[in-house]
This record gives C-alpha cells, structure tokens and sequence, in this order.
C-alpha cells in the first residue's frame, strides 16, 4: 500500500550545468580534463574519453565542442550517412557513446573513412566510449589500429573528495542545498562510483517533493533504503 504521505510529484526537470567552470577536477579525471584543455595541440584526428556511466564524459564533450566550434554527430548516424556528408556537418565533430556501433561492420566503415578525411584535413574527432578501445573487439582492422592508437584519457572512479562534490553538485543542479552531515551520511553507505551518485540525487528529489520536506539525514535515511531494496 502507498505511503499517505507521499504524493505524486510534478518532475519540473533540473538544470545541469555543463561549463568548463562547472566541471568538478579530481585525479580519477584529470587525464581527461588535460586532454580538453590541450586541443587545438592534439596529435591524433580522433581522441577518445572513456570512463563508466554518468562520469562526466558527456560534460566533457559538451565543453570541448563549445570550445573548438564542433558539431554533435550521433553515432547511430555512422549507419544512414556516409563519411561524406557527416564531414560535411562541421569542421569538427562529437561522437558522444560510440561503444554500441564498435563491431558494426558498416557503422566502422563509415568511421575509417572519416577519419582518413579528418586526418587528411587536420581536424579533430572527440569520441566518448564506457569500454576503452583495447577492451573492444573491432569488425575493420584498418579502424582498430587507427582507433587504438588514438589517444585515450580515461576516467576512473571517484575518490571520496571527488565523489562528495559530485554529490553537492547533482543536488546543487535540482536546486538542493545538502548539508555537509547529509554528504557525509551518504558517502560510506552508497556504491563508489558516479552512476550511483546521479541515481541518489535524483530518488532524494523525488521523495523530497513527494513529502515536502527538505533533504535531511532522516529523508537520505529513507532514500538508501529504497535504493537498497
């Protein structure tokens, strides 16, 4: 049975801030920081971010296309378009989640030859990917020593200063202020990685709005023990 006291809220959405300002610098992504920060002084046409969900690597891209004036490309689009007309979209171009077409035969093929012309050009590719390219099995032998020879800045998981300003700010961006007691309640119950951060800021909203009240140690007590079920 529900509970009386909750309700069902409006999701009024939340602002997520994607500036280079925005972005929260710890050693699990430096590498990757280091790489956007570097452009236009890249040595390869495709540069690759990999790190697991809700790290950052979206963010990342979004903040390096706004900087070098880049196009988002789908990936998906490797499939319908050819090398050509996705050249054509913008001097350089974003390939944000580009793991699922990785195997794909024709979607590699488009890939190849668009690097080639990127290479040719001295333009730049930025790809965001979960698995890094080793760990990756490849449909075109042309494109697998291209991609792997890439370079590749990697996030990896967040250390607890990291991980508790991730928190402040996935709450900071549904406009929460959370206590320090709150953060410092959450960080040693709550799986270490940033996928599980968004899914805590986002189920502390929810029950926050249903019950009206604010975002407490008592209301987080709550949250990770339904996360928890």
């Amino acid at each position: 049975m529900a509970d009386p006291a909750l309700q069902i809220p409006f999701d009024l959405g939340s602002r997520i801030a994607h500036g280079r300002e925005d972005f929260l610098l710890g050693p699990s992504n430096a590498s990757a920081v280091k790489l956007i920060d570097r452009w236009p002084d890249w040595h390869t046409p495709l540069m690759i971010i990999s790190g697991p969900a809700a790290s950052g690597k979206s963010h990342l891209a979004a903040v390096w296309r706004d900087r070098a004036g880049a196009e988002n490309v789908r990936p998906e689009m490797l499939l319908t378009h050819s090398a050509e007309q996705i050249s054509g979209m913008g001097k350089h171009i974003v390939l944000d989640g580009l793991d699922p077409w990785i195997g794909d035969r024709n979607a590699e093929t488009t890939l190849f030859h668009l690097y080639n012309m990127f290479f040719a050009d001295k333009r730049s590719i930025l790809a965001t990917m979960r698995m890094p390219p080793a760990q990756v099995t490849f449909a075109v032998p042309d494109l697998s020593s291209r991609v792997r020879a890439s370079t590749l800045a990697s996030i990896q998981p967040p250390d607890d200063i990291l991980l508790g300003s991730i928190l402040i700010k996935l709450f900071q961006d549904r406009q929460i202020n959370a206590s320090s007691d709150v953060i410092q309640y959450i960080l040693p119950r709550m799986e270490r990685s940033f996928s599980s951060a968004r899914d805590i800021a986002e189920a502390a909203d929810k029950r926050a709005l249903a019950t009206k009240k604010p975002v407490t140690v008592a209301l987080m007590r709550q949250v990770l023990a339904q996360l928890n079920d």
